[in-house]
């Protein structure tokens, strides 16, 4: 079976250094990490910085955040004029100061309102349109394949689904019998999104559900060569690690390069003799270079 395999859009992560390891790793189609639209139109310039992105890591879509009609057509417009093979809408996010402002999964909670959101950015871009949706908002409002439906009959061109609902958050089994319904209820191509830490997971989600393609996202975190398979050796993983960090230097500023540093190489820590402790270290470190000294003692 071959599978596509897609980087899960995550805020604080999958910024550019870590969607060029994927990528060189063998994912597909790259998503942003999200882009609050009001601010992309009012010009904020960490927002710009965010939206951008390399020659290398086409096909990319740019995920945006927001509620608007107009302004998240407006976001989209510019996005697509920067290059955007794709422009994808969250509504999933869960943290509650996002669905305080109607933004993220508490888009789910008003299709008709939702409705209007998928017609309005469907007219202001000629690139694909696609949505990534939760279960719903609650046990009590499992309305994915009312949402997808919509989605399809407004003109958006796929749909990515984590069939955990807002209120389920990263808890419990993702119910993978929501995206074999939401796949069965349209005729657009549909990701699935949901507990696949290995190749294995990703073949059986697949088996389950009959989704075209497959989002990895917090399998990925300290281990990008999922992408490709799960045999990877220690050697090759090695110069994957160092790659990264490289990216993650060249890209950011020292005083972000260290943030993400000490995150991505706590990820690639786990499961490592000695790790919850030098975790401790690696954190304290206030340099790139006294970081390194700490991981690869440990690795």
């Amino acid at each position: 079976m071959t599978l596509d395999l897609r980087l899960a859009p995550m805020a604080a992560v999958t910024n550019a250094p870590f969607r060029l390891v994927a990528r060189e790793r063998g994912a597909g189609l790259l998503t942003s990490e999200e882009i609050d639209a009001r601010a992309l139109v009012e010009g904020n310039a960490r927002t710009r910085e965010l939206a951008s992105h390399r020659p290398a890591e086409h096909p990319i879509a740019m995920q945006l955040l927001g509620a608007d009609p107009d302004v998240l057509a407006e976001a989209a417009r510019r996005l697509e004029a920067e290059g955007a093979d794709a422009i994808d809408l969250n509504m999933g996010c869960p943290v509650a100061k996002i669905v305080a402002k109607g933004q993220g999964a508490a888009l789910m909670r008003d299709p008709l309102a939702a409705g209007r959101v998928f017609r309005t950015m469907r007219n202001a871009i000629a690139v694909s349109l696609t949505i990534k949706i939760r279960g719903g908002w609650d046990a009590r409002t499992l309305n994915a394949v009312e949402i997808a439906r919509i989605a399809e009959r407004e003109g958006v061109n796929a749909i990515t689904i984590h069939p955990r609902t807002r209120s389920q958050q990263f808890s419990g089994l993702a119910p993978w019998e929501i995206i074999a319904a939401v796949v069965d209820a349209v005729g657009v191509p549909v990701t699935g999104n949901g507990d696949v830490r290995s190749h294995a997971d990703a073949r059986a989600m697949v088996a389950a559900t009959g989704c075209a393609a497959v989002m990895v996202g917090r399998g990925a975190l300290g281990a990008p060569w999922i992408f490709r398979g799960d045999d990877v050796s220690r050697d090759e993983k090695t110069r994957i690690i160092r790659r990264h960090c490289a990216l993650i230097e060249e890209h950011f500023t020292p005083r972000l390069a260290l943030v993400q540093l000490k995150k991505h190489l706590a990820w690639y820590s786990r499961g490592l003799p000695g790790a919850p402790r030098m975790r401790d270290a690696l954190f304290s470190a206030e340099s790139p270079a006294a970081v390194y000294d700490v991981f690869w003692r440990v690795w």
